[in-house]
């Protein structure tokens, strides 16, 4: 049964981005997990739960293994510095198109434009709905609750995105590769059991308006610092509301995470 998407009034379309190119693993997308390309399976996660869903990729191998199995993707630059800006630009097509001119009758602002991370293919539908049920808001993503049962070195490293936001309004107060919060006084082996951390998964929805505003926004200083695009849109006043997710994300980004994501799927299939 598919999830409602109409949330407000507001129309919702998922786009996901897909670079061929990866230092870590090139041609990430196209790589096959029983059967199917990694590009096939997150689209067909993400048609589980919204009417509209659109691969944006630079790269003719990725537009063309989308087209063979009956999926819509548009050509979009090579130069884009981030995915968001990949996602502007396809979601700008789309609106040019026959499809886009049936949807906007009411403008951009009752448009949702999900950003789905093309190297999840695990990506579930209630995740997805989630961070579409946070709107009304500019902005909306999704964090995962740390337990005392999850491994300390994770919460530490820089790799992983923490989150910290209002229990009142749920909406994100900061984002950090550093451990937030601080637990002053406490052993840090203990952090797990005496507080409460959230680790950041990289799944977004925004309304359409605010994501073309957010890519003419000049980097800012924190997010230099921490190399996070989204300290751009808190430091320049968006709101930016955080849904919780049990779900373990699992994404892909070597060619050892792909055999782990493999034996995931087998194991699931039995």
């Amino acid at each position: 049964m598919r999830i409602s998407t109409v949330v407000a009034n507001m129309k919702c379309i998922g786009i996901i981005p897909a670079r061929y190119a990866s230092s870590r693993f090139p041609g990430k997308p196209l790589a096959e997990i029983c059967g199917k390309s990694m590009i096939q399976r997150v689209y067909e996660q993400a048609s589980k739960v919204l009417d509209t869903v659109i691969v944006a990729t630079d790269d003719e191998r990725i537009y063309d293994c989308v087209k063979s199995f009956g999926g819509v993707v548009y050509m979009t630059s090579s130069e884009h510095r981030c995915g968001t800006d990949r996602i502007c630009e396809a979601y700008q097509l789309y609106r040019a198109s026959g499809d886009g001119n049936r949807v906007l009758d009411n403008g951009d602002q009752d448009i949702v434009v999900v950003n789905i991370q093309g190297d999840e293919p695990f990506i579930q539908p209630e995740q997805i709905q989630a961070v579409i049920d946070c709107f009304p808001t500019d902005i909306a993503t999704l964090a995962k609750p740390y337990t005392v049962q999850d491994d300390l070195q994770e919460l530490l490293t820089p790799n992983v995105v923490k989150v910290v936001f209002s229990e009142q309004t749920g909406e994100a107060l900061y984002f950090s590769r550093s451990v937030i919060p601080y637990l002053r006084g406490v052993e840090q082996s203990e952090w797990l059991s005496k507080g409460q951390y959230f680790s950041h998964i990289g799944l977004y929805a925004y309304r359409a308006d605010v994501l073309m505003r957010i890519t003419q926004m000049p980097q800012s200083p924190l997010e230099k610092a921490e190399s996070l695009e989204q300290l751009r849109w808190l430091e320049n006043g968006l709101k930016i509301k955080v849904a919780v997710s049990h779900t373990k994300s699992i994404g892909i980004d070597t060619p050892e995470d792909l055999e782990h994501a493999i034996a995931y799927f087998q194991q699931m299939a039995k």
